[in-house]
């Protein structure tokens, strides 16, 4: 929104994650945690975007890049702390500030924006963002008086009986009125057991000063989750895909078993695409109208025309067109382009090739730097050589080109239109148009060989 500034904290190290990967670079459904957060504030339009950076800041600057401003929090001091790395850019900033983890990546903009307008509305020195929760504990709860504003947050090892009792829960996410937050930062102290700055103790001290302190509770507590282990990784994994799963849904994909069906949040499926529990789709991948996908296929950063039927095969980088069969096993590797109605059977692989029109690799075949025109037919066990150990070399199939089983072709060769191999052959020479290229040993047959083989007794 208009005169908001965001800062997210995304300076800790997450031991508990126990990677050597910063742990706000750590995915959700094909997406770092901060992407979420940055995607989740950007339509917002704030003024300013900071990202307090600290253990990995280089990893996490070069990711998130020029969507965010970047300060640097030296030492681990605490949340408030962090915000306090601001006061240089934010420090005499008008209007609001909104603070949230960059750990939090399942908090959606309609939820922020509705924090936000209710922060407007009371004119709130803070606003703080709550959840309801069936068991509240280990989370900080929420103490309201009367008219609704709030008393003060008590953590669960501070908390009376029947403050216990309360399932109002901090999410850590607040809005302050800019200049009031800076004002009460440097006043927080770090008389507790971490010897660190809380942000929270800000509320305590705009309360005694006689600032109203409002709260907002989002109907969504899943949306509060934070991710300190791979346990909460897990969870949040679950959340973002049955979220992706029933945005797909809605819009006219069928899923059979969507709690089996993995797909990332950049993927585009089109209407009436059926598909099979155990089905990955990721990066970004696009996948046309009226496909069925089987269990067992991995798709990813692949472009899918329609009308096809894939099944239970690998895709990465690999460009299908419509109406095609493919599979079962089949391995598309990057610049692979299968044409309209081309078929690729059980255990094919295509790397850096192109199989046209109608054309059919039935089974058992590799395809690589190859180009096979329209309605050719590969026989099983044909291999391009493609490979000297040192460079890769290019091979072309003309249409309607007929190769025989089990034929090896030694990359560079041309094939004519309408050209056949014998099953068998090593092809190292172009075969004109019309012609049948054999290259195998004759066959001879030892007489009585038997005799002389051992024999069990």
């Amino acid at each position: 929104m208009e005169g908001t500034n965001v800062v997210i904290l995304a300076a800790g190290n997450g031991s508990r994650m126990k990677s050597n990967l910063p742990k706000v670079l750590h995915e959700v459904a094909g997406k770092a945690m901060v992407d979420w957060v940055l995607s989740a504030v950007e339509p917002l339009s704030p003024k300013n975007i900071l990202t307090v950076t600290g253990v990995g800041n280089e990893k996490v600057q070069a990711h998130i890049g020029k969507r965010s401003d970047f300060v640097i929090q030296e030492k681990q001091l605490g949340t408030g702390h962090a915000v306090l790395q601001t006061k240089a850019a934010l420090g005499n900033a008008k209007g609001s500030t909104l603070i949230l983890s960059g750990d939090t990546p399942l908090f959606t903009t309609k939820t922020l924006e509705a924090l936000l307008e209710e922060h407007a509305r009371t004119k709130a020195a803070v606003t703080v963002l709550t959840a309801h929760a069936d068991d509240p504990t280990g989370y900080g709860r929420i103490v309201r008086d009367d008219e609704g504003m709030v008393l003060k947050i008590v953590e669960q090892k501070d908390a009376s009986i029947t403050e216990r009792r309360i399932q109002e829960i901090n999410t850590g996410v607040y809005v302050f009125d800019n200049q009031l937050l800076f004002s009460v930062l440097s006043k927080v102290g770090n008389d507790n057991a971490q010897g660190e700055y809380y942000l929270p103790d800000t509320l305590d001290i705009l309360r005694e000063a006689g600032q109203p302190i409002g709260a907002y509770e989002t109907m969504d507590f899943d949306e509060s989750l934070g991710v300190n282990d791979r346990v909460a990784l897990a969870k949040a994994n679950e959340i973002m895909r049955a979220r992706i799963n029933e945005k797909h849904m809605r819009n006219g994909v069928e899923l059979l078993d969507p709690a089996q069906t993995y797909i990332e949040a950049d993927v585009q499926i089109g209407q009436d695409t059926v598909i099979e529990g155990n089905v990955t789709l990721k990066g970004k991948t696009v996948i046309g109208r009226d496909n069925v996908l089987t269990a067992g296929t991995r798709i990813e950063d692949s472009t899918i025309g329609d009308g096809n039927v894939i099944t239970s095969s690998h895709l990465e980088e690999a460009t299908v067109k419509n109406k095609t069969t493919i599979g079962p096993y089949a391995h598309l590797r990057p610049l692979a382009v299968i044409e309209d109605e081309a078929h690729l059977g059980n255990f094919v692989e295509v790397k850096k090739a192109t199989v046209g029109l109608r054309s059919k690799v039935g089974h058992l075949s590799y395809v690589g730097n190859a180009t096979l025109g329209e309605d050719v037919n590969v026989g099983a066990g044909t291999i391009f050589v493609n490979y000297d150990g040192v460079n890769k070399f290019d091979s072309k199939v003309g249409d309607r080109a007929f190769i025989g089983s089990n034929t090896k072709i030694i990359a560079p060769v041309t094939i004519a239109d309408e050209a056949i191999t014998a099953a068998g052959s090593t092809i190292t020479d172009d075969i004109q148009k019309h012609a049948m290229g054999i290259a195998r040993s004759r066959q001879t047959n030892k007489e009585d060989f038997w005799k002389r083989m051992p024999h069990k007794k």
